[in-house]
């Protein structure tokens, strides 16, 4: 059964709180002033407070209940805290709201909307509770993965990116050839770099070769090599990735746009080890572990008859897919609090990003991953001017359009109505935290019923 803390000087107000809870299967603990409530907090566990804000005669300044909630806040960070008072004037309560506060009610409140605001309330922290044991087993599984295996200092925090990091590790040491998927940008190198540190082979060199930016007719002579005379403006002998990489880890990244000429050699060296330069009839041998890394359909690029099939098989031994950062939004937020302290100084001051660019961040739909995301990070710590980093710094677009951010007054009043008043259930409607429908509201004027 969930408990209720009702700290409240009138006790008519504790009892008819009592009573009204018990009918909905909830326990009451009152107290009556401020220090007897904090006292309680500390024995007792309880799930939600129930506060007043004035708690000495003819005071109606708000001042000791704004000073038992930053106290319960301090101690109690994840509590959750309705404020119950007599005013309700909006700015006062947007600054309990912007401190976290979960919702106000005004006296006499109705019963109704009150319990329907604890009902959320409740669900919402039972989920809370959830969520952090779920991420605390995750933070646990990403502490082990890495006091185990080397992972070049890559963040991350997702459960998709964690598992993606696992297999890579499972499947380092195991000398066969892997195939990374995934969008651009979403950090494939990175994984291929993981896979060499704990392989076999992790002493050796690491060579990569992006096979999309090297002309078609070139790119064998990049792979294998070629003698002087080989080819027009070879004027001296050179060696190819595979001679470089010997001992070590070759990754080619997009090997999708490998011309078939240089897919049917690729196929030879990964089969036999063996291979020739251009121009050249001796065959060297070498030990290369190959990782390749697409962001194509290679099965649709087979039946395009653009792709080898018996290449495909023989660089998928192992797949290993990384999502798109969009898909793993627990990493966004690490990932920008790291770039951002790769990119400032001490002289710059310890820039911060407020919550509303945190919330920003998380809903941006990151078409680039995490490249984009670098890239606006190392932009806004280079031109934002204060310490505090906001949404307008960022620069990102609204894909969505305004109207779904930033709701007008219809919009707002309309999921107030259907909500009985519930701020929390309307900035759900709406899109929004209950911090930013509040916001909204304060800046068109609109009161709470």
């Amino acid at each position: 059964m969930p408990t209720i803390l009702v700290i409240d000087d009138n006790p008519t107000v504790a009892t008819a709180l009592e009573v009204l809870f018990s009918l909905h299967d909830l326990h009451t603990l009152s107290a009556q002033s401020p220090e007897a409530g904090l006292a309680l907090l500390e024995r007792r566990p309880v799930d939600l407070v129930v506060q007043d804000m004035n708690f000495t005669g003819d005071t109606t300044s708000g001042d000791e209940g704004q000073a038992l909630f930053l106290a319960i806040r301090a101690r109690h960070p994840d509590l959750p805290v309705i404020l119950l008072t007599a005013w309700t004037h909006l700015a006062s309560a947007v600054d309990l709201v912007k401190a976290g506060a979960a919702d106000y009610l005004g006296k006499p409140w109705n019963d109704d909307k009150l319990m329907a605001t604890i009902g959320n309330l409740l669900e919402l922290g039972a989920n809370r509770r959830e969520l952090k044991r779920r991420r605390g087993r995750e933070a646990q599984r990403n502490s082990a993965l890495r006091e185990r295996f080397d992972l070049r200092g890559m963040v991350f925090a997702d459960p998709a990116t964690e598992r993606a990091v696992a297999l890579a590790c499972q499947v380092a040491r195991a000398d066969v050839p892997v195939l990374i998927t995934g969008p651009n940008g979403s950090g494939k190198e990175c994984i291929a770099e993981i896979i060499q540190a704990n392989s076999a082979v992790r002493d050796g060199p690491f060579v990569t070769l992006d096979c999309g930016a090297i002309p078609a007719d070139l790119i064998e002579a990049e792979l294998f090599g070629a003698d002087a005379g080989a080819y027009t403006g070879a004027g001296k002998s050179r060696e190819g990735k595979f001679e470089a990489a010997d001992g070590g880890t070759l990754f080619l990244d997009e090997i999708a746009n490998l011309p078939m000429a240089g897919q049917v050699k690729l196929l030879r060296v990964l089969e036999t080890g063996r291979f020739a330069r251009l121009g050249s009839n001796r065959e060297r041998q070498v030990h290369v572990r190959v990782i390749s890394a697409t962001n194509a359909d290679l099965p649709a690029k087979i039946r395009e008859g653009a792709f080898r099939e018996d290449l495909y098989y023989r660089i998928n031994l192992i797949e290993l897919n990384l999502p798109a950062l969009a898909e793993r939004p627990d990493d966004i937020l690490p990932l920008a609090e790291h770039f951002l302290a790769m990119n400032t100084s001490p002289s710059d001051g310890r820039k911060q990003l407020t919550a509303d660019a945190r919330e920003a961040l998380r809903k941006h739909g990151w078409p680039g991953n995490v490249r984009e995301l670098k890239n606006v990070i190392q932009r806004v710590a280079l031109l934002a001017r204060g310490e505090r980093i906001d949404v307008d710094d960022l620069g990102l677009p609204s894909p969505h359009g305004s109207a779904e951010h930033e709701p007008d007054r219809e919009q707002i009043e309309q999921a107030m109505k259907k909500s009985h008043g519930v701020v929390a259930q309307a900035a759900a409607m709406l899109g929004l935290s209950r911090q930013s429908l509040y916001r909204r509201m304060e800046r068109l004027g609109i009161e709470r019923q």
